[in-house]
């Protein structure tokens, strides 16, 4: 029988206490008893990886090699090395299981019989209220910690800083790198002169071909705007001062969402400060952050001078990076791609994308908007596509599948539960309470898959939408060769998503709304590949 064993731990720590290597001499052992066949390749292990996710190298390689068949059982010395979770365990137990390929645990074998299948969920349940405890212990051990001081809160030292490589968290041992520390200085100086601006920093230091703080050649305007924004070098490093957020903007509509995430501020009386030698004042710190807020709002997006109908629309197809809009002394507006003009980024790679004349585009748009208004034909076939849930996201798609293949195993573990009453096997007191188990979590799954459906457009009917996008296009008809230029843009906001030019080649992608409100979540947020599937074909405007 050819075997594959999984072995996990979830801290570096342990990785290097070679628990891990305990458990590899564990599962060797079993299989020479056994007289298994054991190649050095089927090893897969995970060092240093949470249980509590799916996402981790070792697992995903011994999932695709049993896709492929390549051995007849898994091994591993406890059900909680698989996952924590224990929804987890039984998606992996069950996919490894309709390969062919049954799961078997060192600590404890397990069987289809109801009292094995019993103690797997038990297993299952305590490992993950175990990681819970273990978390909220550690949480609350940092902030004591940090409200005493003994601990900092960098992952890595901020620019400036070094800490002893031996004890890297102890606050007691940060101490300053002095031509780091210099440079700190200096930035904050250059960025209190006339004129000067954060890529006019960042520029200087590119120049300088001074390393950024993570040793790249390149400085970035947002690593400037970090240390500038950071109050650590005033003397206090404070923890505790955001929260993870979903996130709601992306550094470019084209490019790849990423985790989702994103964090915000807390209450400046929830923060908490631990001392560390000071780089600059606070005066000259306060002076930078009213400059910071004066040029923000200052800044040209803010300018209603001139008006564009396409602003903050427009993204070029070669970069893939936004375009700004620009009026030439002359008069002559255009739309130019962030790569042409965003000195940083020239000096990386320089975009070739030609300059978009804003007159010839926002015309064009604007009279394909209103062929797809007074097109009926345009609309409903777009409507099928996202009833259908072609649109949907790929992420929200496996999410809803594992929680279906979850819910179908409650279900048989139910079924097996009522053969093993029937049979005799338990009694009824014990009956009703596992039965109550499982009916809590086959509650809180389907609790689950209403909030992911909640987020699609499938729990609209169709006719119940096509009326609503039907009277919609109705009531705004006769006023769009009338239209005001507000009037226009409230229109092209709540129906274009994304405007993609490529020289001469332009490609428009709408949004259907699907409430009165007019409100909508830009489709780009919705897809994690977004240039498949587009509906609507490109236009020619050169």
């Amino acid at each position: 029988m050819r075997i594959a064993i999984y072995v996990r731990v979830s801290t570096q720590r342990q990785a290097q206490t070679q628990t891990i290597e305990q458990q590899i001499e564990r599962l060797k052992a079993h299989i020479a008893v056994k007289g298994w066949l054991l190649e050095a390749e089927r090893i897969y292990r995970d060092d240093g990886h949470s249980g509590a996710k799916l996402n981790r190298p070792g697992l995903d390689s011994l999932r695709d090699h049993a896709a492929l068949a390549e051995f007849d059982l898994v091994l591993v010395t406890a059900p909680d090395r698989l996952a924590r979770n224990y929804v987890h365990q039984v998606l992996l137990i069950e996919e490894l299981g309709e390969r062919g390929i049954p799961v078997e645990f060192l600590d404890r074998p397990m069987s289809e019989d109801p009292h094995d299948q019993l103690l797997l969920q038990i297993r299952g349940a305590v490992a993950e209220y175990e990681r819970t405890l273990i978390a909220d212990r550690m949480r609350r051990g940092r902030l004591a910690k940090f409200r005493t001081g003994k601990l900092l809160p960098w992952t890595r030292p901020p620019y400036g800083y070094k800490v002893d490589p031996e004890h890297p968290r102890d606050a007691a041992l940060v101490h300053l790198d002095e031509a780091e520390a210099a440079q700190v200085v200096q930035m904050f100086a250059w960025y209190l002169e006339p004129q000067t601006t954060l890529y006019t920093v960042a520029k200087r230091l590119c120049d300088l071909s001074l390393p950024s703080p993570t040793g790249k050649p390149r400085w970035n305007v947002s690593t400037v705007r970090g240390i500038l924004k950071n109050p650590a070098y005033t003397g206090n490093a404070y923890t505790n001062r955001s929260r993870p957020v979903s996130a709601r903007h992306r550094k470019s509509a084209l490019r790849p969402i990423g985790s989702g995430q994103s964090i915000a501020p807390r209450p400046v009386e929830e923060w908490i400060a631990i001392p560390v030698p000071a780089i600059v004042s606070q005066e000259n710190f306060d002076r930078v952050q009213a400059k910071l807020a004066l040029n923000q709002q200052t800044a040209p997006r803010n300018n209603k001078v001139n008006q564009y109908l396409m602003h903050g629309l427009i993204s070029c197809a070669k970069c893939r990076l936004s375009a700004t809009a620009r009026t030439l002394p002359t008069g002559y507006q255009y739309y130019v791609c962030r790569g042409r003009t965003d000195s940083l980024l020239i000096a990386q790679d320089r975009c070739k994308a030609r300059y978009i004349p804003a007159t010839k585009l926002d015309n064009l748009v604007w009279q394909d908007l209103c062929s797809v208004i007074t097109n009926p034909d345009i609309l409903n076939y777009a409507l099928e596509r996202a009833h259908g849930g072609h649109w949907l996201p790929q992420e929200l798609q496996s999410q809803l599948e594992a929680l279906n293949k979850a819910s179908k195993q409650i279900e048989r573990q139910q079924e097996r539960l009522l053969d093993a009453y029937i049979a005799n096997i338990i009694q009824l007191p014990e009956f009703e309470r596992k039965r109550k188990e499982l009916i809590q979590k086959q509650e809180a799954l389907h609790k689950q898959e209403t909030q992911l459906q909640a987020q699609s457009t499938q729990i609209i009917t169709l006719a119940q939408v096509a009326d609503s996008i039907e009277a919609f296009c109705t009531k705004i008809r006769p006023t769009l060769d009338q239209a005001s230029f507000e009037q226009k843009r409230q229109l092209v906001e709540l129906l274009i998503d994304r405007v993609i030019v490529l020289d001469g080649d332009v490609e428009i992608r709408y949004v259907i709304p699907t409430q009165s409100d007019g409100p909508h979540i830009p489709f780009c947020q919705l897809r994690a590949d977004y240039r498949r599937n587009v509906w609507r074909p490109q236009k020619t405007w050169l």
